[in-house]
């Protein structure tokens, strides 16, 4: 393993890196992802946009299983993986982080530059009229609408939710926007069959063609949703390194891939970074 980070260090250390991260440096912190080992016990596909707009039982069923999810998620700490990325953005050798996760670890663990891709748990939004708060108030109300509801999660979800019985799920009354009539509410994250905001889209495209190396952490690129920066990092002439445990869509066209634990090659490649680099600002 030394030789690849001694590899990864060379390409890290000169600077002017853009990180693109998914739910596989997260996994350490207790949070599952989709397809890597963690993941593998999942057993219903994601909640769709159109689904939850357009079913009043699944919304039900949505906000049920995210009620107790959330909480999981709210209570996870960042791993060494998000504190070694925050330690290279502070050396002054990122130029930024885009970040597939909903979590806000990266923010956590001390990461300042950070673009969510799809969004964060910790917001709620009004799809009426576009009104949005933090997360903490909507569970306040939630809890009062639900008095005694403690269902039992059989398993926690990537996405924040959890498994939940359908007793359980048949009891839970869900709340409307409280600054307009009937306003429906969502977690400000972008559902599966929802568009990203062009605008945050058009921003990482811009961090990605800036980049001298593109440096992806803990995906499996599977999603056009992020392996589209790597196919313009490509195109462009731009190196692509990637650390992920197990393969990905876009090793064949990585400079250096890596297939280990982040929350031990991170901290291992800060350290060697440090020792071989004459980082910026030291």
């Amino acid at each position: 393993m030394s030789e690849p980070i001694d590899a990864l260090a060379k390409l890290v250390g000169t600077g002017d890196v853009v990180v693109l991260s998914g739910a596989g440096l997260s996994t350490e912190s207790g949070i599952p992802d989709y397809r890597g080992p963690s993941g593998v016990a999942r057993r219903h596909t994601p909640m769709t946009y159109q689904t939850f707009t357009g079913d009043p039982d699944a919304r039900r069923r949505y906000w049920a299983r995210s009620h107790l999810g959330w909480r999981t998620i709210a209570r996870a700490a960042p791993n060494a993986g998000h504190r070694a990325v925050a330690d290279l953005e502070r050396a002054g050798l990122l130029t930024g982080i885009v970040t597939q996760n909903v979590d806000g670890l990266h923010q956590a663990g001390g990461a300042r530059s950070v673009v969510e891709l799809h969004g964060n748990l910790d917001r709620v939004v009004c799809l009426g009229c576009g009104a949005a708060g933090p997360r903490e108030e909507l569970d306040r109300r939630l809890r009062a609408a639900n008095p005694g509801f403690a269902g039992q999660a059989l398993a926690v979800n990537p996405d924040g939710d959890v498994e939940l019985g359908d007793d359980d799920v048949a009891r839970f009354r869900t709340v409307d926007c409280a600054g307009c009539a009937g306003g429906m509410l969502k977690p400000d994250v972008v559902f599966f069959g929802e568009t990203v905001p062009p605008g945050r889209v058009r921003d990482c495209f811009e961090l990605v063609e800036k980049a001298r190396l593109l440096l992806v952490l803990g995906s499996s690129l599977t999603v056009m949703s992020g392996r589209r920066f790597v196919i313009r990092a490509d195109k462009l002439g731009i190196p692509v390194a990637i650390v992920n445990q197990g393969p990905t869509r876009s090793d064949g066209c990585a400079r250096l891939a890596v297939d280990a634990p982040l929350g031990a090659v991170l901290p291992e490649l800060v350290r060697r970074v440090a020792a071989t680099a004459c980082l910026p600002g030291r």
